[in-house]
């Protein structure tokens, strides 16, 4: 009954892989995507449709951009991505911290978190995208133009 009760709490190498098989599929989905915009450029006509908020009204949502900016990306010129999307750029870092952390947690059989952050800062987030959204659009925010 001990022995039993001493090896109830591990888990097998393969039980840890079959828990980070998500995290893993999110890693692999985009890997792909930077490896098809890498390989096929945004900046060629006919490769990706329009932006539809642009193409209906003129104007740069806040992701208009990021297929130029995955491109340059993936051909590690982080200037051009920063003067294409600077927002897509900025918010890399904290992805990939969310992944490690939802990956590591998977593995360690520890319960993965239902919530990102703390809701005030994804409504700072929100409200970031909202005025880049704005600004980019504006006469004195035509930097953040891609």
């Amino acid at each position: 009954m001990t022995l039993h009760l001493a090896t109830a709490g591990r888990r097998t190498t393969r039980e840890r892989l079959r828990a980070v098989l998500a995290p893993l599929g999110v890693a692999a989905a985009t890997g792909a995507v930077f490896v098809v915009v890498g390989l096929r450029d945004p900046n060629q006509p006919g490769h990706y449709p329009t932006c539809p908020f642009l193409w209906a009204t003129g104007l740069f949502c806040p992701g208009c951009g990021t297929l130029r900016t995955i491109h340059a990306l993936a051909h590690g010129d982080v200037v051009a991505a920063l003067g294409l999307n600077p927002l897509a750029v900025a918010t890399i870092p904290f992805l990939l911290f969310w992944w490690g952390r939802w990956a590591l947690r998977s593995w360690q059989g520890r319960p993965v978190r239902t919530k990102l952050a703390h809701p005030a800062y994804i409504w700072g987030f929100f409200v970031l995208v909202i005025a880049y959204w704005i600004v980019r659009n504006l006469p004195f925010g035509a930097f953040l133009a891609p």
